[in-house]
Order: C-alpha cells, then sequence, then structure tokens
C-alpha cells in the first residue's frame, strides 16, 4: 500500500525548462510547490565546473548526462501492420538523466515559431485552399493560441534565459541584420548576438549574392555577461565548443541550473523529490478533477503524493505515457480518428549537405552549441507553395559548433580510405576544412502517427512501455528533396570542392537514425476537445485541475529548435494558474 506524503497547492512532474519555469512562477505568487524527477540532483558547480574535462567520450559519445535507455525507452513501429520492438539506444530520444532534463546538455539554438507556425491549417486554406490543407494523409489543426498572444511570454523566457541575438522585426519595423521573416518583437534580444566565425562569413556571403537573407541564430550560449529578471548572473561565452551533450561549467548556456535554480531552490515554498518515477496521476471519485500524483521512490516505495493541482512537465514521450496508464482522457484511434491521447506526433524532417574545402581554415574547435547562420526564405510558409507539393519548409543553416575530433573523424570526402596512411591523411586535410548545411524542416503530423501502451513490453515497475508508431508525411518528404537541392545550391556558391547532399526523409522513418531529437505531439492543445488532449491554457479537457506542459502539447513541428517555445508556454500557463484559475477553479477554456 501506498504511503502518502502531505497535500502540496502543486505537484510539478518533471524540473526540466518547463517544470522549473512553472515552479519559479508558481512559488513567487506564494504556492507550495513539490517537483518530483526521475534523475538525481544535478548542477554546474558539483558536476561539470570548469575543472571537469569537456572529455568527448565521455560526454559526447557514452553520453553520461542523458537517461539511459534501459530507463526510459519506447517501442517503435512504422505502422500498424507491424510488431513493435524497444529502442534499445538513445537514438532520437535524448532526453536528460537528472533535474534540468534536456534543458542541461542541449546545444543551444533559442528560437521562437513563426506566426504561421500556430495556424498552419487555417493559413493553408486561407493561402491555398482546402485542398492542400486537406491531404489524403495529413491531419492539421491550430494550437489555438496565436503568436501575438504568445509574444510576451516568448520575451519573457528569453530575458530569464539572456538569450543572445539580433532582432529582425520590432514593433513591425523590420532590422536588416536580424531575420527579417520573424514575427513582430516588442523588443530586442537581452544581449546581443555572437561573434560571426569562418563558416558563417562564407555562407553569409554566398546566401547574400543569391539574393537571400542570412542572419546569426538566437542562442542560450550568451554573448556577454547578464543578470537575469530573478537576479541570477551568467558568464560570456568562451567558445569552447563544447555544448551539445555537455554541461557548461561558466555558467554561459542558459539551462535551469544556469538561470533558474540558483533561485528556485532557496525558497521554502519548494521541494524537489529526486530519483523518483511518477506512474500515474490519480483521479478523484468522480472522474472530474485529479488528486495528485503516484510515484515510486529511489528505494522502490510507492509514494502518493496529493495535490490541488497537478503539473505533467515531463519529457514529451513521458507526458503521454503518465496521461494513458493514468486513463485520463481516450487514446487516439488511428482508424476512427477518435480520441486525443497519443494524436498527431510529428518529429523534423532533415536534410542537408555535407561539404569540404580545399583552401580553408575554418576550425571547427572554436564555437558554441547554438552559433551560426540561417536562412528562412525556405522556411515555413515565407516562400509561394502554390505550384509544390508539399506545405511547410526548413530553416537551413550553417553551424560553427562540433569540432570533437571523435565525432569529426568519419566527415570525409566520398572516397577518402577509412583505414591507414590515406586516411590519416585525408582527416589531417580536412577536419578543420568541413562544414555542413543543415536542413531543420518543419513535421506535419499525419492520421496514422499514433502514440498509445505496448500490449507487451512493460517497464521495471510493470507499467506498459509508449508505443511509437510513424512515419514521415509525403509532403514532409517532398520539402525535404526541395531545401536539399537548396542546401546543394549554397554550398556550391560558397566554393565547397566537395559536396555531397543528405536526405534523411528519403527512406522510412527510424528512432535509430539521429537525424534531430525534436519529438512532438500526442497531448496536443487546441480550442476543440473533439481533436486536443488540452485547452490553448494547456489544461486537461478531462480534469481542470491537471495542466500538461511541453513539447507534447504542439499540434505540429515547425522548422526551429522547440526549446523557446516551450518555455513561452510554459510561462503562459503558470500565470494563468495562479492569475485566474486560483480565482475560480473552473475550466480556462
Amino acid at each position: 500500500m501506498a504511503s502518502k506524503r502531505p497535500k502540496a497547492d502543486v505537484v510539478v512532474v518533471g524540473l526540466g525548462w518547463s517544470g522549473s519555469l512553472m515552479a519559479e512562477e508558481l512559488t513567487r505568487a506564494g504556492l507550495n510547490v513539490v517537483a518530483i524527477d526521475r534523475g538525481p540532483w544535478i548542477d554546474t558547480s558539483t558536476h561539470t565546473p570548469p575543472a571537469v574535462d569537456p572529455d568527448e567520450l565521455r560526454w559526447g559519445q557514452r553520453k553520461e548526462l542523458f537517461s539511459p535507455p534501459r530507463d526510459n525507452t519506447v517501442t517503435f513501429r512504422n505502422h500498424a501492420g507491424q510488431v513493435a520492438a524497444p529502442l534499445r539506444d538513445f537514438g532520437i530520444f535524448e532526453m536528460g538523466g537528472g533535474v534540468g532534463g534536456a534543458g542541461f546538455h542541449w546545444a543551444g539554438m533559442a528560437w521562437r515559431f513563426s506566426p504561421w507556425d500556430f495556424e498552419v491549417r487555417s493559413k493553408t486554406i486561407e493561402h491555398y485552399g482546402r485542398k492542400k490543407a486537406e491531404d489524403g494523409e495529413m491531419q492539421l489543426q491550430d494550437w489555438g493560441v496565436t503568436y501575438d498572444e504568445l509574444e510576451p511570454f516568448y520575451d519573457r523566457w528569453e530575458r530569464i534565459a539572456g538569450i543572445s541575438g539580433q532582432a529582425g522585426n520590432i514593433k513591425g519595423e523590420i532590422q536588416p541584420d536580424g531575420n527579417v521573416f520573424e514575427g513582430p518583437r516588442s523588443r530586442d534580444y537581452p544581449t546581443p548576438k555572437l561573434k560571426t566565425l569562418r563558416m558563417m562569413e562564407l555562407f553569409n556571403d554566398a546566401t547574400t549574392r543569391m539574393g537571400l537573407h542570412p542572419f546569426t541564430i538566437p542562442c542560450a550560449n550568451i554573448s556577454q555577461p547578464y543578470v537575469n529578471p530573478l537576479g541570477v548572473t551568467m558568464g560570456a561565452c568562451t567558445y569552447c565548443g563544447f555544448c551539445l551533450a555537455y554541461g557548461c561549467g561558466n555558467f554561459s548556456k542558459s539551462s535551469p541550473q544556469a538561470c533558474i535554480f540558483p533561485v528556485l531552490v532557496r525558497r521554502a515554498n519548494f521541494k524537489v523529490i529526486t530519483k523518483s518515477v511518477v506512474t500515474k496521476v490519480n483521479k478523484a471519485a468522480d472522474g472530474k478533477t485529479v488528486t495528485g500524483v503516484t510515484f515510486i521512490d529511489e528505494h522502490g516505495r510507492e509514494v502518493e503524493q496529493p495535490a490541488d493541482i497537478v503539473c505533467l512537465t515531463a519529457f514529451q514521450v513521458d507526458n503521454v505515457r503518465i496521461l494513458l496508464n493514468s486513463r485520463i482522457g481516450k487514446t487516439y484511434d488511428p482508424k476512427t480518428g477518435e480520441g486525443t491521447i497519443g494524436r498527431n506526433f510529428s518529429f523534423q524532417t532533415v536534410s542537408g549537405t555535407d561539404m569540404w574545402f580545399e583552401d580553408e581554415q575554418i576550425n571547427p574547435f572554436i564555437g558554441t552549441g547554438g552559433l551560426g547562420s540561417q536562412i528562412d526564405d525556405y522556411n515555413g510558409d515565407n516562400f509561394d507553395h502554390s505550384n509544390l507539393d508539399f506545405i511547410g519548409g526548413a530553416g537551413i543553416l550553417t553551424l560553427s559548433r562540433d569540432g570533437a575530433p571523435i565525432a569529426k573523424a568519419g566527415n570525409l570526402p566520398p572516397g577518402t580510405p577509412r583505414w591507414g596512411s590515406g586516411f590519416k591523411k585525408g582527416y589531417a586535410k580536412y577536419y578543420r576544412n568541413y562544414g555542413t548545411i543543415f536542413n531543420q524542416g518543419c513535421s506535419m503530423p499525419t492520421k496514422a502517427a499514433s502514440l498509445d501502451l505496448d500490449p507487451t513490453y512493460r517497464d521495471r515497475f510493470g507499467v506498459p512501455l509508449l508505443r511509437l508508431t510513424y512515419d514521415y508525411a509525403q509532403s514532409d518528404r517532398n520539402m525535404a528533396k526541395y531545401t536539399m537541392d537548396r542546401a546543394v545550391e549554397i554550398a556550391r556558391e560558397m566554393g565547397a570542392a566537395h559536396v555531397s547532399g543528405f536526405n534523411f526523409a528519403d527512406k522510412a522513418f527510424s528512432t535509430a537514425v539521429v537525424a534531430s531529437d525534436h519529438v512532438i505531439g500526442g497531448a496536443v492543445m487546441g480550442d476543440d476537445p473533439a481533436s486536443s488532449a488540452v485547452n490553448p491554457w494547456l489544461q486537461s479537457w478531462d480534469a481542470h485541475n491537471l495542466f500538461v506542459v511541453g513539447a507534447s502539447a504542439f499540434p505540429n513541428n515547425a522548422g526551429y529548435n522547440p526549446t523557446g517555445t516551450v518555455g513561452a508556454l510554459a510561462i503562459r500557463t503558470a500565470q494563468a494558474i495562479h492569475q485566474t484559475y486560483l480565482r475560480k477553479p473552473a475550466p480556462l477554456a
């Protein structure tokens, strides 16, 4: 029988970006918050201080900051006619191994989604007609919130994180040095954009000659010392190059540890329980509200945490799995289209090109996680799709990061020997003259894609594993080919001697191929309970004191990283809870 802890005002499940932002907002409003995280406590000064070597084998290859698959895997199949099998390696699910979640080891690209991304269905119908929006396999829906409504919360997240960048649109006035395609911003980024390195110079010059619009990627690797609105001090990036899969000992990479924990852990009304796995949300007798959560603690004991409000703020797949195991909402059925839990999984549709130069010194060991240049000319709906066989697009970018010598040993021009003296000679020459153009493409949900509980496989606690059924939409495949061709054109204009295009969407989707780790959907938001699990305030349609926050709420994925949008939605939801919901606990929409 489960033991019971004292009741909290709010229980937060998962203390990554979503959970920490919500816990900060709610504790500052005076609420008693208990956070539960499956991982151990991790902080910068203890676990990844400057004295810890940026050991690529330890962090980049063995992924010691990640949650190992044995603790948190899924089963996968491409279509319902197959038997799903468990993922045995990290693959696309690169979840954080401790508190802070993936926010501790992420690279740092800090995007806002475009206005079009929030209204894909309605804007596609408006621009191109209903037929294009209702392609036989796609399942488009709007988010129930617009860019303009979310803009103040993007701004709040960027201030907390200290994001470095150059605005392209301030209150409708275009700023030529920024992204001219972005939605209007209320003000510029809190810290200036990062330095422009050699690969970026080549990209900027080439795309400008082609009539395109390059800009520096907004980044959570901050450019100068900064004190955020919570009073937390951060340092300037040193361009060491070790960001993705690493912790930042310099307090230069925005993370819950660097931006929020120093304030949050000092509040008497905050408590964190680590090394504990939440298995279900507990429903009230009438089934209309929830009463808290049940978790397994580090000693294997079942414990109940009562709370007036439950916030699921875990990684995307964890949020969905907990909902399914709790029997909250109806499981999505791809055959009938009924049900909402497990609906609209989507990924990121990636293509691009590798390129090698003969007479350059790009020196990839100088850089940082999110540093690079991008064009948005082929992203979202920024170009005419009238005569194209797809919707959406990709951010086409080049990066100044990842000089890791082990990982880069395989990045040699086609025909280069893979062993012996020929390999050594090729590697010595091309290590510092290699680059990539990476197309981070949108991903549209399909009717056949689903998340449900696997009928065969269970975890060590007896809870069914989550089963993913997914393959790319044909629209996404066509888009990936189109943007790959654009990347090849840019690489040749840059003067690359060897150009080799790639397209991850030209074959069946696989969880083992790490084209990206941006998994989306399964508990999506919207203004119709027939097609969404949560309302525009991320409040469950089935239990008004349950909020499900994170990338699980995205009805589709954009051609950008999701973290900034996750942060903005978390702050918006937390403010709605303490400013509106507490006055009258009831559905907000």
